[in-house]
């Protein structure tokens, strides 16, 4: 499944920081360089979804603050689900 994020880069934490509509907005400390910020999104989707490690790609915006992700192993409800928990 794909899934619409914001990402903030250069925050004080690594967080899921809830949903803007139907974006979800994510929150990390890495900065965006050199793909930090972008291997630090698919490590907290990662981990908030209980899912394997390569499960979650960036798949476009991988220079912007709007991305689309790819999601393995989840449909689309049981993802807005978990991630509803959390943010």
């Amino acid at each position: 499944m794909k899934l619409q994020i914001k990402v903030v880069p250069g925050s004080s934490r690594d967080c899921v920081a809830g949903w803007l509509g139907a974006i979800l907005k994510i929150r990390v400390s890495a900065a965006p360089e050199r793909g930090k910020a972008n291997a630090a999104v698919e490590r907290i989707l990662t981990r908030a979804l209980h899912l394997p490690k390569g499960s979650v790609r960036i798949t476009s915006g991988k220079t912007s603050a709007q991305k689309t992700v790819e999601i393995d192993g989840l449909e689309h409800e049981e993802v807005v689900c978990r991630l509803s928990v959390i943010g």
